[in-house]
């Protein structure tokens, strides 16, 4: 397995990855996410590929087949009143094919974010995960990863 920048040629395997995480995000909250959308166009995919800031970096197999994805953001608050100035690299989206899960892909991938936001000069690496996601929080513990901040919500009576 190599983990490298993904390129156009990916954008097909890449939709069936983002499939994939849709499904579990529409399972854990349907009220949120809806059934058998796409993320993102093949135009959108092409443009994201393309830009600096959001790099995506690709785990894929000795054939050069993509296994999984890491969709990333530079993110750097300059001159902000409170935020320090720090340049962090989040995680916007992290997928394994399913069907690939337990062979350590995931941490391979995560592994090689770490080096290349080390590499970019970042001072931390951040993502957000949605707590429906179980085994999304217990792989990102597994990794060392620990809650930065926590995201609160009360859903209000629709028939009231």
């Amino acid at each position: 397995m190599n983990v490298r920048m993904a390129e156009e040629k990916d954008i097909e395997r890449i939709h069936e990855l983002l499939t994939q995480v849709a499904l579990v995000h529409h399972q854990g909250r349907p009220d949120l996410f809806k059934y058998g959308k796409r993320k993102y166009t093949d135009e959108q995919l092409r443009e994201l590929l393309h830009d600096k800031n959001r790099p995506i970096l690709a785990a894929v197999d000795d054939s050069d087949r993509l296994l999984g994805y890491a969709f990333c953001i530079f993110q750097q608050h300059l001159n902000d009143n409170i935020l320090t100035d720090i340049r962090t690299l989040y995680i916007d989206d992290l997928c394994v094919d399913e069907k690939m899960r337990g062979m350590h892909i995931g941490k391979t991938l995560y592994h090689a974010v770490l080096d290349f936001a080390r590499e970019q000069g970042c001072y931390n690496v951040t993502l957000n995960v949605w707590s429906c996601n179980e085994s999304a929080m217990k792989f990102y513990e597994s990794c060392g990863l620990k809650p930065q901040k926590v995201g609160m919500e009360t859903i209000l009576d629709q028939n009231a």
